[in-house]
């Protein structure tokens, strides 16, 4: 008898335990010894790949060039008496992009103001005075897994993942924040799978740290939570339920009472 009362105490410990998540398991920033710690990397801007789309805008004040775009692509009116032209385009495989009255430029591997440079030196040798605007039109990630899934749009330049997960409105507590993933895809190579822990601080400034174009972000489901409570509502309901439990058991076994 006293088995069987060991057994119920030990499974009602280990309820009570594993009842609800601790700040360790779901805290962000942490600065505590058992957690990662990332090495700080500089910077890097985002270089263009295939089947990424640019938009770009011309400025000019050459009315007759200025009727010429016009007819052919359409245009808007700027200040000044200038005709501005916007319209997106998409890289090839080729690393190629084709602009109205320009040959094929290679724009893969370039930053956005890189590309700018290329498009406005081209466009020149047509337009001496063209003003070129050029930004990815495409500046979004995919969300997947145990948060608010869906497609995000980059608002900001240097965008990190505390960032993202926000616009998801946050992960959930049954998240697996040790084993947090982004596939990055690399143009035609293959994609990169950046593997890390949510919870250290030092994430900060990491590889990890920053969001780009075309990122998945991908959080898994903690195996453990099946056991564990979102609220401490929740928590108590468990304790409620194991404490009758036990107390109906012990009720119902001849000589204990």
């Amino acid at each position: 008898m006293k088995q069987i009362l060991q057994i119920l105490l030990i499974a009602l410990t280990m309820s009570l335990l594993t009842g609800c998540y601790t700040h360790k398991q779901v805290g962000l920033l942490q600065d505590r010894k058992g957690l990662p710690t990332y090495d700080s990397v500089p910077y890097q801007p985002y270089r263009l790949q295939v089947n990424d789309e640019i938009i770009y805008r011309i400025i000019t004040l050459d009315e007759t060039l200025g009727k010429t775009l016009a007819q052919n692509l359409g245009s808007t009116s700027g200040g000044g008496g200038s005709m501005q032209y916007a319209y997106s385009y998409r890289i090839y495989s080729d690393g190629t992009v084709d602009l109205p009255f320009l040959p094929p430029i290679k724009l893969e591997g370039l930053t956005e103001l890189e590309a700018q440079d290329t498009v406005r030196r081209y466009m020149r040798e047509l337009i001496p005075d063209a003003e070129v605007k050029l930004a990815l039109y495409n500046k979004q990630f995919t969300v997947l897994g145990d948060i608010s899934s869906g497609v995000r749009y980059i608002y900001k330049e240097r965008m990190n993942i505390y960032q993202a997960l926000a616009m998801t409105g946050d992960l959930m507590n049954s998240a697996d924040r040790r084993h947090v993933r982004i596939i990055r895809p690399h143009g035609n190579e293959q994609p990169e799978i950046l593997d890390f822990d949510l919870r250290t601080n030092t994430l900060i400034n990491s590889q990890y740290y920053y969001i780009y174009p075309n990122d998945l972000i991908y959080v898994s489901r903690e195996p453990a939570s099946f056991f564990k409570q979102e609220t401490y509502t929740g928590f108590l309901a468990l304790i409620t339920s194991s404490v009758s439990l036990l107390v109906s058991v012990l009720n119902y076994i001849p000589g204990i009472n």
